[in-house]
């Protein structure tokens, strides 16, 4: 792969990307949308990004107490096109493996966006179940139960809505029979993620008429500096250039584009999904309903590749499974991967031939010629197979706050902040840390940090980048642990508990 830009910088989005599930029916009013022909001069506040991130920054910073007069979104392709747009659709808070504040966090994020769907009656196929964590092989599954198990006895609030599942008839119900165990969250849904994001912007749009809020899509931002004086900042893009007293980065794994020194901090990481069709029953139309989401999670000796996939179910009557994971399938893991303009042929082939097993689809009968059987696993049909780009946090945890000087900003009140790295956990994360960056922005930096709700793992502090680099491996080094870089909380919260 050609690079742009320097070593372990990431680029610019691609001007084309791989055509995701949920962009199969784009908004009418945000495709192509720019609310003014020609990009504003000045504004108070720019959000760089258009993802679940900043579209509910924008939308705290507009229904607030303090609400911002004059807000520009500079998307560098269409609304919602990046990672929010390209992920697996399901919404879960990680309880047994996370801190508990964490934990708590995560599921107030769920309860929100619920909440926000159900009172708005917002069109996304929102749809709440409980979410099953399958492990394949005993080892995890011990380490999985047991830190279930101190969950419950310090924590029974949380631990209230863990299950563990260890024998054959409990896990059969679960449709995973040939599991070693099972952690069972009560908490976990599945939705159409683009359309949530689109609501809000449309709304936004709607409520809020320009100069109050201004959405400018297909406009990269370039460069991004200083003004002099140090009142405010200079966006560069290729329509002008912007001031701005504040600047929000919402640009999660394309961060160091913009601040290069984050280029060890956010690492880009391409993740891919597929959309595949479920096995018919003989009539054509009868299908397994699955009661639950799934995370497939399981370490064998080497050369056998690990398994670490994530799964949900579209509604009927289409059911097609989103299954999203396989980047072990390719060297280095695809981190450090910009581009979401092409597919990896060898996670493709994985994801779909390795829904089932271990998912159990019987008593469904594929009709002849619909699908076929390996040794492998039962092969099906992709109806859509595409990538995005994650943002790889290098202690595993996302970065929200005013950025230092030493990562290219100007400290607290300085007016950059940013509001990224998620590390492919960001639905149960990101609308409430939009809200507490936003409470940082507007509402005097050091008083609203005071009051914060945001888990201090999240904050950015120059403390925490000195201990992220001299502590924690790279992002790359890290991915070669295996299973425990995917759940890095789960054996410091054991020794905490």
């Amino acid at each position: 792969m050609i690079r742009e830009v320097a070593d372990g910088q990431s680029g610019l989005p691609t001007p084309e990307s791989t055509r995701s599930y949920w962009h199969k029916d784009p908004s009418k009013k945000l495709y192509g949308h720019r609310t003014t022909r020609e990009l504003p001069e000045t504004a108070a506040t720019v959000i760089i990004g258009s993802g679940i991130t900043g579209a509910f920054a924008a939308h705290f910073l507009k229904n607030g107490d303090t609400a911002d007069d004059h807000v520009v979104m500079l998307e560098a392709r269409e609304a919602c096109w990046g990672a929010t747009g390209r992920n697996g659709g399901h919404c879960q808070p990680i309880v047994y493996a996370s801190k508990p504040h964490i934990a708590a966090f995560e599921l107030e994020t769920y309860h929100f966006l619920k909440h926000f769907i159900e009172e708005n009656r917002i069109p996304c196929d929102w749809v709440s179940f409980s979410g099953v964590h399958t492990f394949l092989t005993q080892e995890l599954f011990d380490v999985a139960e047991k830190a279930a198990a101190l969950v419950k006895k310090h924590h029974p609030d949380l631990g209230s809505q863990l299950t563990i599942v260890r024998d054959p008839d409990g896990l059969a119900s679960l449709r995973i029979p040939t599991a070693k165990g099972a952690i069972v969250q009560k908490h976990a849904a599945s939705v159409w993620p683009y359309k949530l994001v689109a609501w809000v912007l449309e709304q936004l749009l709607q409520k809020f008429p320009a100069p109050s809020f201004n959405l400018q899509t297909n406009t990269p931002v370039l460069k991004l500096e200083r003004a002099n004086g140090d009142d405010g900042w200079i966006l560069t893009t290729a329509r002008g250039r912007i001031r701005a007293k504040r600047v929000l980065l919402c640009t999660n794994g394309y961060t160091s584009r913009l601040l290069p020194a984050f280029s060890d901090l956010i690492v880009p990481t391409r993740g891919q999904v597929s959309a595949l069709l479920p096995p018919r029953g003989e009539d054509g139309k009868s299908v397994a309903k699955l009661e639950h989401s799934y995370v497939t999670l399981g370490d064998y000796p080497a050369p056998a590749v690990p398994r670490g996939e994530y799964l949900v179910q579209r509604p009927l009557p289409g059911a097609e499974h989103i299954f999203g994971g396989g980047r072990r399938m390719v060297k280095g893991e695809n981190v450090g991967v910009w581009r979401d303009d092409e597919i990896d042929e060898p996670i493709a082939k994985h994801l779909r031939s390795k829904l089932s097993p271990p998912l159990d689809l019987t008593p469904i009968e594929p009709r002849e010629g619909a699908s076929a059987e390996t040794e492998e696993g039962l092969v099906l049909d992709a109806t859509f197979e595409w990538t995005g780009i994650m943002g790889y946090s290098r202690d595993s945890h996302a970065w929200v706050g005013a950025v230092p000087e030493s990562l290219g900003g100007a400290g607290g009140d300085g007016g950059l902040y940013i509001c990224a790295g998620y590390t492919g956990h960001g639905m149960p994360v990101a609308a409430l840390a939009a809200r507490e960056v936003v409470g940082m922005m507007v509402g005097g930096f050091e008083a609203a940090k005071a009051r914060s709700r945001l888990p201090k793992e999240f904050e950015l502090t120059e403390s925490r980048v000195s201990v992220a680099r001299s502590q924690f491996k790279t992002v790359s080094d890290a991915q070669k642990d295996g299973w425990a870089a995917e759940f890095p909380d789960l054996f410091g919260n054991m020794k905490q508990l």
